[in-house]
């Protein structure tokens, strides 16, 4: 059966219930209809549901698909990658899934926007395609969950706030933990002001990578190579700078912005800032990796501070193990922690946990983000880490790397 786009679709392209249901008179043999396409016995009609396609179908991208896929009223149609590979598996999950072949597999993610069946799209190509990926799916009318971060740079982003906002876009950054329990609880303990008043906010991500010089390969077969730079300078083809796109300039951020996006955006939705932001940034005790061993060019280590205009300090640690990651609120009155590996929060004094403060659903399960997307697409009205947020949250972590102090030129 062929899928029918939920905010696509024109009035009179489909037979309402009423109308299908008074053919049935002329029909002299028996039919049998099954309920999920009436939408009957708890299933949602295909006419009902929102329609998706996948672009950047990578890791990140198949660890969250199963929370796409636990929703009756979201179908996914199509997959895009510049890999043959990851095309493959991630259309053997969705038909797997749906108990068909039907999920379509593009290697041009423009032919998957052309797609007029197509509501919205999962993108998640990394962050030298994020954001130009999620420009040509706003124009072309998509709606749109984006892995972050949303951007490369600054003027990137903003661009991407302006032509969201042009078309109406309905956009969800994945930056899950606004829908995750744990930091809810946190946000409200604040909120009530049981900490005090809120002085200090502490972040710690683990230490990044340093990545040994290799020499350049053939590219693989099933590779579309210049599809999977994109809008980045050609390179040779070296496989440890390909898997390991996230330290290089030109094809991410290093580690402070990858993952400092997480804390920077929790920092903003607690102290209510979501529309301003910090005044000044310093990147401090930056550690490099050595050039003559690496070719990576991101920092391993460092420290990362802002100052918002009523005093109010962050500070990002970039270091120690991947385990230890967490976010502190410091007040006049105490603290509260959480841990982001666990989702256990703390805080002092201990009085103030008066609330379960374990056993929640992960940040890993990005399944009430997802769900508020979708209801914001039914509504059309902004999510919960809307473009405009998203920018703000990512802008305190690239503005630390303006500037000679956090941005060394590439030897």
């Amino acid at each position: 059966m062929q899928m029918t786009s939920l905010s696509k679709r024109s009035p009179g392209s489909v037979l309402n219930r009423r109308g299908f249901l008074s053919t049935l008179g002329a029909i002299t043999a028996p039919l049998i209809i099954p309920g999920s396409v009436l939408g009957l016995n708890g299933a949602v009609a295909p006419s009902n549901r929102i329609v998706f396609g996948g672009i950047g179908m990578g890791n990140r991208a198949m660890h969250i698909l199963p929370n796409f896929l636990a929703f009756p009223d979201l179908h996914f149609a199509a997959v895009s990658d510049a890999r043959a590979d990851r095309r493959r598996i991630s259309k053997t999950a969705i038909d797997q899934h749906y108990g068909n072949s039907d999920c379509a597999d593009l290697p041009d993610f423009r032919d998957l926007l052309a797609r007029k069946d197509i509501d919205a799209v999962f993108i998640a190509t990394g962050n030298r395609w994020n954001a130009t990926a999620s420009m040509f799916a706003a124009k072309a009318g998509k709606d749109i969950y984006c892995e972050k971060p949303i951007s490369l740079t600054i003027r990137e982003g903003r661009e991407l706030v302006t032509m969201a906002r042009q078309h109406g876009t309905i956009y969800q950054a994945g930056t899950q933990r606004r829908s995750t329990q744990s930091y809810q609880f946190a946000r409200e303990l604040d909120r009530q002001g049981r900490i005090g008043k809120v002085h200090t906010v502490d972040m710690q991500m683990w230490t990044g990578a340093a990545i040994p010089h290799e020499s350049p390969k053939p590219i693989p077969d099933g590779w579309n190579y210049d599809m999977w730079l994109g809008p980045v300078q050609w390179r040779p083809f070296v496989p440890a700078r390909v898997n390991g796109w996230a330290y290089f300039w030109d094809t991410g951020e290093g580690m402070h912005t990858d993952m400092g996006t997480h804390y920077t955006d929790q920092m903003q939705w607690v102290l209510g800032t979501d529309d301003t932001g910090p005044v000044e940034f310093e990147a401090t005790d930056l550690v490099w990796p050595d050039p003559k061993q690496f070719m990576s060019e991101t920092a391993i280590s460092g420290t990362f501070k802002f100052r918002y205009a009523n005093g109010v300090r962050g500070f990002l640690y970039q270091r120690g193990a991947f385990a230890d990651r967490y976010i502190r609120y410091v007040g006049d009155e105490g603290w509260i922690q959480v841990d982001d590996e666990t989702d256990i929060v703390t805080a002092e004094p201990k009085s103030i946990l008066d609330a379960k403060t374990t056993g929640w659903v992960s940040w890993a399960n990005a399944g009430a983000h997802i769900r508020n997307l979708l209801d914001c697409i039914r509504r059309r009205r902004p999510t919960l880490c809307n473009p405009e947020v998203a920018h703000r949250a990512q802008t305190i972590c690239e503005a630390t790397k303006i500037g000679r102090a956090s941005c060394r030129e590439r030897v």
